[in-house]
């Protein structure tokens, strides 16, 4: 099959990929997990998608650009590993269909929908990184719609921070995370692709606008000739 390409890189508010550490503008608060513990926890849910579908007859897995994507490759590979078969791969760019797309967010990094496989019929499992409000899920379910009708869908999680504000949960979770709004959880890839840390960390501090300099008032105008405005003199 051939390889989906994705971007190198991607800040969403929630990953980053291409082997790049936490941004400097972030102020890391602790280590949510490292690379091994993240590994067992991509075992753990490979084991469990296989479990739930009873092998991978009619499973296709689907990354959400770009993090999600990453993970999605290697769950594919583990379940190859663990059923000595792999299921179709295929990736989903949800950026223009987010419903906060134009709400002063990051721009986004915008690669190729490409699912080389019929939707009809197959089990999905859409995978992301981090869940949040749920609308980048909400649009990435819209985006599938757009080619076709699968069986059922159901999502993948490495991190669930909570916060949501759309009525979605996922089926399988890595590991859940209690935030604040103004926290951020970072997937880190190194450049292999593989999750080399997953961080939560602290949003820089907005900085304050500056206040709008004092216009001068105006000076009086200047007086005619005839000694108008003198108090009538003359």
């Amino acid at each position: 099959m051939q390889a989906i390409r994705y971007a190198a890189t991607v800040d969403k508010g929630s990953s980053q990929a291409g082997g790049r550490g936490l941004a400097p503008r972030f102020e890391e608060i602790r280590t949510l997990a490292d690379a091994e513990a993240a590994e067992r926890i991509l075992r753990r849910i490979a084991h469990e998608i296989v479990e739930r579908n009873h092998g991978v007859r009619d499973l296709a897995l689907v990354g959400i650009r770009t993090g999600g994507l990453c993970l999605a490759e290697r769950l594919r590979a583990l379940i190859g590993e663990l059923e000595g078969t792999s299921p179709p791969l295929g990736a989903v760019d949800i950026s223009l269909y987010r419903d906060d797309v134009f709400r002063g967010l990051p721009r986004p990094v915008i690669g190729p929908t490409e699912l080389p496989f019929e939707l009809s019929g197959v089990t999905v499992v859409l995978v992301d990184d981090v869940l949040y409000t749920g609308r980048t899920v909400r649009a990435a379910l819209d985006a599938l719609m757009d080619y076709g009708r699968p069986r059922a869908v159901r999502l993948v999680a490495l991190v669930d921070r909570g916060l949501r504000e759309l009525p979605i949960g996922a089926d399988h979770v890595g590991l859940h995370a209690e935030t604040t709004p103004a926290e951020v959880v970072k997937v880190l890839f190194d450049g292999s692709g593989a999750v080399a840390r997953v961080v939560l960390a602290r949003r820089p501090a907005a900085v304050p606008e500056a206040a709008p300099a004092a216009v001068p008032e105006a000076m009086p105008e200047a007086m005619n000739d005839t000694g108008a405005g003198h108090g009538g003199q003359g």
